[in-house]
């Protein structure tokens, strides 16, 4: 927990009840940032250790998105993960990590808990944009609409460090939506996976077993999977459609890693 924020601030609260006003203190969200290189780390809130150490029931949803607009020249992906009652929608923390824009993006996360706000209102802040510096869609924005997608029952996740071993278990299917290329240049997510290009699927969905007992759905970062989701759901021929939190993002690049 970073000490001189709420240090300062306590002790201006200090002064000011030594002279008679009223001032309490109203706690420490540990909003933290550090810089690692070109690298910067930033968090805020519970983390899912802490929340499994108080039992508390928590989701999380991984998104990968630029920290400014795709087109403009220069833009950096920033690996945001949020974190949320999956209920309510209430905001439990947020990590993040990336080379430029992560600390804004924390930020708002720590005001937003601070000011009670729910993943539906990530969804509907307005924040700043221009090309050069953010998005139409802010990446607080995509987090939040990501997690509303959760808590409104749109979509079921499979969070990434449990994708092993539901691929393994009888009659489950993993599908990769990403294009044929991109799995040849990049490499496959797991052995065994089928891949269907996402503008392939509706013309080759008979091509998936019907008897599956679950589909898990990826891509890379997250929303051509999304949309899979929808596509299979809504076909009416399967039951249990999961979309695999953060993709091939977050399971092969930094989940072979720990």
């Amino acid at each position: 927990v970073p000490l001189a924020g709420p240090a300062n601030r306590q002790g201006r609260m200090i002064a000011d009840n030594i002279y008679g006003m009223s001032r309490k203190y109203k706690g420490t969200y540990a909003a933290s940032v550090v810089r690692i290189f070109e690298y910067v780390i930033a968090c805020v809130g519970l983390n899912e250790k802490m929340l499994t150490a108080k039992n508390l029931t928590f989701a999380c949803v991984h998104v990968h998105p630029g920290n400014h607009a795709g087109y403009y020249p220069g833009a950096k992906s920033i690996n945001f993960k949020l974190i949320f009652h999956p209920e309510t929608g209430k905001i439990w923390g947020a990590q993040a990590v990336g080379e430029d824009g992560v600390e804004k993006r924390i930020d708002v996360i720590s005001t937003a808990i601070q000011g009670n706000l729910t993943v539906h209102d990530l969804a509907e802040l307005e924040l700043c944009y221009a090309p050069p510096v953010g998005s139409a869609k802010d990446p607080v924005n995509i987090a939040g609409m990501a997690a509303q997608n959760v808590v409104e029952g749109i979509v079921e996740q499979l969070d990434w460090k449990d994708l092993k071993k539901v691929a393994a278990e009888p009659d489950v299917v993993v599908l990769d939506v990403r294009n044929t290329g991109e799995v040849a240049k990049i490499g496959e997510l797991i052995p065994g996976a089928m891949n269907i290009p996402l503008n392939d699927l509706r013309s080759k969905i008979d091509e998936i077993p019907a008897s599956a007992s679950r589909i898990v759905v990826s891509c890379m970062s997250g929303q051509r999977a999304y949309y899979a989701c929808r596509i299979l759901k809504q076909s009416g021929k399967f039951d249990k459609v999961l979309n695999l939190s953060g993709a091939y993002k977050t399971f092969c690049e930094v989940g072979h890693r720990v």
